[in-house]
């Protein structure tokens, strides 16, 4: 695919994944780019994405836009989640098909794999139960992307690739503490731990589950090699294939950080789903995705990232009222 020659729209592209994939677009020469702004286009409402698409008609769209958050997030807001997600995804990819796009790749979500499916997490368990109950809302909202790319294959053969990402982690990320999810949380505690010189630093549940952690550059790049590659509907995984235990992240966090105080592990949070890790040799056999960036180095370069830019880094969550 000649890059330089097409319209690429992405939507999410001044949230965090979508700034890795703006500078994956950027180094494989794309110099059409349209960033959606939800300032400009209310992705939930129908009207404003008919208005988008007739305004930027795209060959490739990029679908990253989401309401995105941690575990504490989802049980607060189940209602936001669900809706906003639903609605932004059926939409998206509704008006990219009809006005003409060449094809539609999007994110889906890691968490939408049964709770209990068999790990690693392969793209033929995905259907086989439920999700998580916590962040249920939003990742079966994510799971109807996958259902509507089926839907529309099989009617009107528009390919439209659904990439399921691992735990993304990288700059750019949302440091709430509260809302963010588990790497960035950690690295603010660790960071600002570090610089307060504070005695202690206290980390969420007991340390022992594992996450397939994955830099937020390498599912970027994954998803622009999966849009090269296939030419109908199709899931695929795009992470490490690795596990780690929060433990382990925590360990090298202090090395990282230099912190010089006491690790306390606060049991009366949530530790959420014990084991996660994916299953990448679809994309290793088919795409020939092999992620770069190690656990260590990826967070070496997050850590770098918000410690030079903390002032500015996103630190809250602001979650949408109900239309």
């Amino acid at each position: 695919m000649d890059w330089a020659k097409k319209r690429i729209l992405l939507t999410g592209g001044g949230g965090f994944l979508g700034s890795h994939m703006m500078n994956q677009l950027t180094a494989i020469g794309c110099r059409d780019v349209f960033v959606v702004r939800s300032r400009e286009f209310d992705l939930t409402k129908e009207a404003e994405v008919d208005r988008l698409f007739q305004l930027h008609p795209a060959d490739i769209v990029i679908h990253l836009a989401g309401l995105v958050g941690g575990i504490g997030a989802n049980k607060a807001y189940p209602g936001q989640f669900f809706y906003n997600n639903l609605m932004m995804g059926v939409l998206t990819m509704h008006y990219a098909w009809k006005s003409g796009a060449e094809k539609f790749v999007c994110a889906g979500a890691g968490c939408g794999y049964p709770e209990f499916a068999p790990t690693p997490l392969a793209e033929e368990s995905f259907w086989n139960g439920f999700p998580q109950t916590d962040s249920a809302p939003y990742s079966l909202a994510k799971r109807m992307l996958i259902v509507q790319s089926m839907a529309y294959w099989r009617q009107y053969k528009f390919p439209a690739i659904v990439a399921i990402p691992g735990n993304i982690y990288g700059p750019y990320d949302n440091f709430d503490l509260e809302n963010a999810h588990v790497i960035p949380a950690l690295i603010r505690k660790f960071v600002d731990g570090a610089r307060g010189h504070q005695d202690e630093v206290v980390v969420w549940g007991s340390g022992k589950p594992t996450r397939d952690f994955v830099y937020a550059g390498d599912v970027a790049a994954g998803m622009l090699r999966a849009a090269e590659v296939y030419n109908q509907s199709t899931l695929v995984n795009l992470s490490s294939g690795k596990e780690h235990s929060i433990r382990e992240v925590v360990e090298i966090l202090v090395e990282l950080t230099g912190f010089q105080g006491k690790v306390t592990w606060d049991s009366s949070r949530p530790d959420g789903q014990i084991r996660r890790q994916f299953d990448i040799r679809k994309a290793q056999r088919e795409l020939g995705y092999e992620p770069a960036t190690d656990l260590r180095e990826g967070l070496r370069l997050t850590v770098e990232w918000y410690a030079s830019n903390r002032e500015q880094a996103r630190n809250d969550v602001a979650v949408p009222a109900l239309a």
